[in-house]
């Protein structure tokens, strides 16, 4: 088990950041039962009754990628995302401390602000041309602007939860 699991839970800041990427990848996890039950509700409608209501299959597909975007931090916390594990999986718990502080301040941080700041005009057009979908029946505004909101909160999310992996990282790199 990595040396960073076994820490014992301390009071500090990357314990809140824990904790709120917790409770957003607890809360977003809800989408994943509704979209079992919405596609449910989008096949009953279309094999049963012969009709179909776009914005239940539209919803479908939001909520599929909210679930993907505000669970990444959620991910991220519990260590489940993909990492590239030629030497790190036999280093030592100081040698993993740097390759992930190295990791926040080098490739997560900076593709967080990337990714933040070229979604923030997508996301202003959305917002002022009043968009909605281009389907008849779609779903109204503002459903699609605020899930182009969420272009922004991914990011966010994820560099606060770096952050907690850094402060986590310099604790044990200091330890050893």
């Amino acid at each position: 088990m990595d040396a960073l699991k076994q820490q014992p839970e301390a009071p500090g800041h990357e314990n809140a950041i824990d904790r709120f990427s917790e409770l957003i990848g607890r809360a977003t996890s809800w989408l994943t039962l509704a979209m079992v039950v919405v596609t449910f509700v989008v096949v009953l409608f279309r094999y049963v009754f012969d009709a179909g209501q776009i914005w239940l299959q539209e919803s479908v597909t939001w909520m599929h990628a909210v679930v993907f975007m505000l669970g990444a931090a959620y991910t991220l916390k519990h260590e489940e995302h993909v990492r590239v594990d030629i030497f790190y999986r036999r280093a030592s718990s100081r040698r993993r401390a740097w390759v992930d502080l190295l990791g926040v301040v080098l490739f997560l941080w900076p593709l967080c602000g990337f990714i933040a700041w070229s979604s923030l005009g997508f996301i202003e057009t959305s917002w002022s041309l009043g968009e909605a979908s281009r389907e008849s029946g779609g779903l109204p505004y503002p459903m699609l602007p605020l899930l182009k909101t969420v272009l922004v909160l991914m990011p966010l999310t994820l560099a606060v939860q770096g952050l907690s992996l850094l402060l986590k990282s310099l604790k044990t790199i200091r330890a050893h």
